[in-house]
């Protein structure tokens, strides 16, 4: 199963920018989930200032450019990792180096499978499919 660990910053901590010893700390946890064979990918985001949002609202998109102050939570960054469940991703989670009051959710991706009643056998591998070659994965 693949779980998504996403990082949590709030208008606050999203300025504040990591020091060398929070890289090299940071860089040791990835180089332990990578050496577990369980690394799928990994990065963190630029701060909202220099993103935008589009918002949908019948048939017509708005866009508002960043930053995003109203926000309780922003999304700062995220490890996707393939593991046997739940509780195995959440294992990993509590060893992240963090100790300011970050935050991580721990998401399962969700896959085809999951959508077996409403999308045809045929469908769902030829998105599998489609999948496993943007990934570069082997079918």
């Amino acid at each position: 199963m693949r779980f998504m660990m996403i990082v949590k910053s709030d208008p606050v901590s999203e300025q504040q920018a990591p020091t060398a010893e929070d890289f090299a700390t940071m860089g040791k946890y990835n180089e332990s989930l990578r050496d577990a064979g369980i690394l799928l990918a990994l990065d963190g985001l630029a701060s909202s200032k220099d993103g935008a949002k589009v918002t949908f609202d019948k048939g017509k998109s708005t866009v508002k450019d960043g930053p995003f102050t109203e926000a309780k939570e922003l999304v700062a960054g995220f490890w996707i990792i393939q593991v046997r469940s739940k509780e195995e991703a959440i294992e990993w989670a509590k060893r992240i180096p963090f100790s300011h009051g970050e935050s991580v959710e721990v998401r399962r991706v969700a896959e085809m499978s999951d959508f077996a009643d409403i999308i045809p056998p045929e469908a769902a591998a030829e998105e599998e499919a489609k999948r496993a070659v943007s990934s570069g994965k082997p079918n």
